[in-house]
Parts: structure tokens; sequence; C-alpha cells
């Protein structure tokens, strides 16, 4: 028998705000499925959320390759080419990188930061009003704000933040080898050269704190910087665009908001659970044979934790595809799980908090200048951020 050709990522989208039919079906087998992904390569696609959620902090799993040049790819982006430079210590190096990274986004640390964040959301939503419809709130605000945030947080020079963006841009091109290795390149560089300014002038700020660490040798901190200007504003500005999207597509949601300010916080969660926005799923390589679901995954092989459809899981989750910001229980992947939480999500959270706690009583009439269906999504980027979100009032 001839075989039956696999499926390819990302799986075909009829609806943005739903997930792909193919991956309901698989779900619902509870299925760990072989598919191809955007450049061919075989992996293991995880779209359960019971079985996602036990890899997400299975030691079993990494993010490195014992033979790099080997590993299949699930896209051409540099950072795909190269997945991991230390195979043996990648878990004692990821546990140290973590206590960087827990270090600086502290709950209370970033509790510190809201007055800021409100007046630059304040400045954003002053420059909307007075230009007046329509405005596009991806351009207006889901962009520019996460990377206005990072920047202080950081201690980046005003004047770079446009040149980060694009560099960031381009780093995560997943379509574009040489495109994404030039981005990732010059971000490199300029985060060495920011490092070296911050060990003789050091600021207020994580990278001078980092800096000052006895444990943190320059190259430590370099990649930190590089990882959290990617990694730390590009998610935030898809989902703030999304948030809105979801709200904006029913009325009725946009309006429970303006009755009850109160129901923000759980709003946020919902923001956070429903999109899919990480189209090839979190990227993962066996590092030991296993068995898992009833097969058997090698060595070596790619793994795709795909946590928005787990998010959408209908065994734990009433109504998944429904956007219902009271939902009692909402123990949503977004954020990963166990040694794998991602340590920026107190900042994230107060991010979102802020933007719709100041965005919808500001314009309690906006509403979605084009229909659903006219929206486009980036393309070739490792997150599935809105090109665009048109609105009026």
């Amino acid at each position: 028998m001839p075989d039956v050709p696999l499926p390819r990522l990302p799986l075909e989208r009829t609806d943005l705000l739903r997930p792909a039919p193919l991956t309901r079906e698989l779900q619902d087998g509870d299925q760990v499925r072989r598919v191809r992904t955007m450049v061919g390569d075989k992996a293991w696609l995880v779209t359960g959320y019971a079985h996602v959620r036990a890899l997400l902090d299975d030691e079993r799993l990494g993010r490195s390759h014992p033979d790099p040049d080997k590993a299949a790819r699930a896209g051409h982006a540099a950072i795909f080419t190269a997945p991991g430079t230390n195979f043996d210590r990648e878990p004692q190096e990821h546990a140290r990188t973590r206590s960087f990274f827990q270090s600086q986004f502290t709950a209370r640390r970033m509790q510190e930061l809201r007055p800021r964040i409100d007046q630059l959301t304040g400045e954003l939503l002053d420059e909307i009003e007075r230009h007046g419809p329509p405005a596009d709130l991806q351009r207006d605000l889901a962009t520019p704000l996460p990377i206005a945030v990072i920047s202080e947080v950081l201690g980046v020079p005003h004047d770079d933040h446009r040149k980060f963006r694009a560099w960031t841009e381009a780093a995560t091109n997943t379509a574009d080898h040489d495109v994404s290795l030039r981005g990732l390149t010059e971000l490199y560089q300029y985060g060495t050269w920011l490092v070296e300014r911050k060990r003789k002038e050091p600021e207020d700020d994580v990278i001078s704190r980092l800096c000052a660490r006895p444990d943190a040798s320059t190259d430590d901190v370099v990649k930190i910087l590089c990882k959290l200007l990617i990694g730390g504003h590009e998610t935030t500005v898809v989902q703030i665009g999304w948030g809105a999207l979801f709200l904006l597509a029913d009325p009725a949601r946009w309006a429970t908001l303006v009755r009850d300010p109160a129901a923000v916080p759980g709003a946020v969660e919902e923001m956070l659970r429903a999109p899919i926005t990480v189209p090839s799923g979190v990227i993962r390589y066996a590092r030991t044979d296993l068995e898992f679901a009833g097969v058997r995954i090698d060595a070596g092989d790619l793994v795709l934790l795909d946590t928005g459809a787990a998010n959408h899981d209908r065994r734990v989750f009433a109504d998944p595809d429904g956007f219902d910001v009271a939902r009692a229980v909402n123990r949503h992947l977004a954020f990963g799980h166990g040694r794998r939480h991602c340590p920026g999500a107190p900042l994230a959270r107060l991010e979102l908090d802020v933007v719709f706690s100041r965005l919808v009583p500001r314009f309690p009439d906006m509403r979605l200048a084009v229909p659903v269906s006219e929206l486009k999504l980036r393309e070739h980027g490792l997150t599935a951020g809105l090109v665009a979100l048109p609105v009026t009032w």
C-alpha cells in the first residue's frame, strides 16, 4: 500500500476564531500524530490538553538536539537551524537561565511597573482619539505598547526601539533563513554593545542588574537580552491584538466589560486561552527513546506541543471555542507548565490588564470596521499575529 500523505503544518483554519478542523479531529481521537512541518520534516504533533501539559514538564524532552545538523526543523528561522548548543548540559543551563529570569520578573517587581504602563497606555489612547476613527489597534496600540514596556524594563534606549523591532521580526522569520540569520546576528551584535554599555554605565534596569551578578558572564547576559527582546514583547503584541478581536467579534462581550470593569481580569485569561497564536506548537526534541500515548518516539525526534489546541480541549473546557469572560476555571497553558512555565507571565498579564482596563471605558462604542473574514494573519512568524485590526467608534 502507498504511504498516506502526512498532514502539513500549519493546519488549515476555516475560521480565525476556532482551531483547524483537523486539530479537533486529532484531539477528539486523543492522538499523537505524525505530521510534516512547513519545511517538510517529520514531527509528532500533540494536541490533547492532558498530553501537552504532561510533556511540557517532561524531562525526556528538551530544546536542544544531540546532532543539530540532523535535527528536523519546524521552519527556516535561524533559531530553528541550531536547536541548542549544549545537549548534555541543557537541564542545568535551563535552570540557571531560569533563575536569572525569575530574579527580575517577580510579581512584586512587575506590579511596580503598573503606573508607568498605565501612563504609556494612556498616551497611546490619547493619540488614537486625537486622530479619530477609523484606527488600527494592531498598529496604534498592540504593537507600540509592549515594545515600549520591554525596552524600559530592559534598559533599551528609546531611539533604538524601531531597530530592535525590525531585528526581532527578521530573526523570527520562519520562511527565509538568510533574513532570519541576519536579524539574529544584528540583534546579538546590538545586545553585545548594550551589555558593554551597561557594564560601564549601569542604570536601574534588568540588564544592568544582571550585569552586576558575579555568576553572569557577558555572553550570558547578551543571550538573555536577545531572548527577552524577542519573547518579551512579541507574544504580548500578538495577545493584545487577538484579545481585542475576540472581544469585538461579539459586541456583547465588549458591552460586558463596559458595564462591569471588574470582569477584565477574567477576560484577560480568556484572551490568553482562546487564540491559536503558535501555529506549529511549542518545539521540543526527544532526549531519549520514549513511549507516550501509544506511540514510540525516538531520541532526537521533533515533538510539537500544540498549546493552542490544548486550550480548546472540550474534555477540560466547557464550550472551548466560545469566549467566556466569566469562565470559572481557566487552567490554560498559554504560559506553559511546570519548569517550562514562562517567567514573563506576570508582565504579560499586567500589560493586558492595563490595556483593556483603559481601552474599553475610553471607547465604549468601539466596533470592528471590517468583517472578521477580511482580517489577515502575519505570515512566516513564530506567532500568528494580526496584520491589522481596523476599528471604529
